[in-house]
């Protein structure tokens, strides 16, 4: 079924230079849960951590993820998102969020909502089409983890480079050499968003 309308999403992740940015293409049904799995699926992220979206609301933030006590924290608690529509929080009048990924390694990701579109004939969505460098590796210690990573990449006399080649290529799927200036829109595969939420609703 086509959808009527498409939001389409710049999202760049936060304190990398050079940048790192995804242009994602979503169905405007889309729930924050499905933009999840769809930002997850752009970057190459796995998914093995918990996440927040935080959507400006007035004078307050609005969170969406998977509900969690936060009992101390200064964050308000998240709504379920896959009970809520992106298109009902974000609009051309209401473009910014921030997509928050592992509470560990705080992996920040602005969110601009760009246009909203006609779906193009023949195309199908979830789409990515356009981007730059590979996104980090899942548990590199964050921003400043990942800098320091690269370094050691670069360096092939350091003890561990060879190894830390083939982690940071087997995080992301592949074998060999991990290369951060790596990326290819066509080559992105997104997951079914409903799949990864039953999963992970029947481990609850």
């Amino acid at each position: 079924m086509t959808p009527p309308h498409i939001l389409q999403f710049r999202v760049e992740l936060q304190d990398i230079q050079p940048l790192i940015w995804r242009r994602i293409q979503v169905p405007d049904s889309y729930t924050f849960w499905d933009l999840h799995i769809a930002i997850q699926s752009a970057f190459g992220w796995n998914d093995s951590h918990l996440h927040e979206f935080q959507v400006p609301a007035g004078r307050v933030v609005q969170c969406f993820g998977i509900p969690m006590d936060k009992a101390g924290m200064e964050e308000p608690e998240s709504l379920p998102g896959w009970q809520h529509r992106v298109a009902d929080y974000l609009s051309p009048k209401k473009p910014r969020a921030i997509y928050w990924y592992d509470f560990g390694d705080d992996w920040y990701h602005a969110i601009q909502l760009e246009e909203v579109l006609p779906p193009a004939a023949g195309k199908k969505y979830p789409r990515c089409v356009a981007g730059e460098r590979s996104g980090p590796p899942d548990d590199c210690g964050g921003p400043y983890g990942y800098q320091d990573l690269l370094a050691i990449l670069a360096d092939p006399g350091y003890p561990e480079h060879a190894s830390l080649h083939r982690w940071a290529a087997g995080a992301k799927g592949r074998r060999g050499k991990f290369d951060p200036e790596a990326f290819d829109e066509q080559k992105v595969k997104f997951d079914d968003p409903a799949r990864r939420l039953k999963w992970m609703l029947d481990g609850i």
